[in-house]
């Protein structure tokens, strides 16, 4: 797959990517029947397959041409800034669960006073709180050590410069392990957190984060159009 090919790849990913959020958005929420749960959880679980398609295309990318997955073509200038390791960085779902979570309890405050439940991701338990929060302490760690790696990586770059071929070779294939390394924390992470949330607040949780996605994604493209940086 060229650089161009996987550039149209993304660009297709995106647009089915923003089909299956009208899908999501559209459901009934909360499912009032077996059939909308089950409909619900049809839909959670082929969301998270669309990602794992993502990253499988991105990981055959990064064998091709690891440097190119970092210089993102397809990107704007802005979701560039914002790369950890040639994509997001994984601690970002927690905020985005605690941001959510924050305001859909305010906005249901009244109800939750009178002891109604909302089911939504503003009626988190405090099990689910213990059990996000250990799982943010974890990828914490994970994603420190990741960026450790690179860290290394990049102080023997020089090395790239005047080396023999196998060697060049080695230290590529040691950059191509720590962005699956860095691919397989973001795409684990967002299993897990789904894993902890009941169904109508893991299509909440999709919605918003693909939202998030969208959102940075049309901000930068406009910003770059001005800047005359995208046709």
């Amino acid at each position: 797959m060229s650089s161009s090919s996987f550039s149209s790849f993304y660009s297709t990913w995106f647009e089915q990517l923003n089909q299956l959020v009208q899908q999501l958005s559209a459901a009934p929420r909360p499912p009032t029947t077996h059939d909308q749960h089950q409909d619900l959880e049809k839909l959670v679980a082929k969301t998270l397959i669309h990602y794992t398609e993502y990253h499988k295309v991105k990981s055959t990318e990064a064998q091709r041409d690891v440097f190119n997955l970092f210089a993102a073509p397809w990107a704007s200038s802005l979701e560039r800034s914002l790369h950890w390791i040639a994509g997001w960085r994984p601690t970002t779902v927690f905020h985005l669960v605690y941001t959510e979570s924050s305001t859909l309890f305010e906005s249901h405050i009244v109800d939750i006073l009178r002891g109604l439940r909302t089911g939504d991701l503003g009626d988190l338990s405090p099990s689910q709180f213990r059990r996000v929060s250990e799982l943010q302490c974890e990828t914490v760690r994970e994603e420190n050590a990741i960026t450790d790696e690179l860290s290394e990586w990049q102080d023997g770059a020089s090395e790239l410069v005047g080396d023999c071929s196998a060697s060049v070779d080695e230290k590529i294939r040691l950059l191509v392990s720590i962005v699956q390394k860095a691919d397989d924390l973001r795409l684990r992470t967002v299993r897990r957190v789904v894993d902890l949330l009941t169904t109508q607040q893991a299509v909440e949780f999709l919605i918003a984060a693909a939202e998030l996605q969208f959102g940075v994604r049309k901000w930068g493209l406009d910003q770059d159009r001005r800047r005359g940086r995208f046709g």
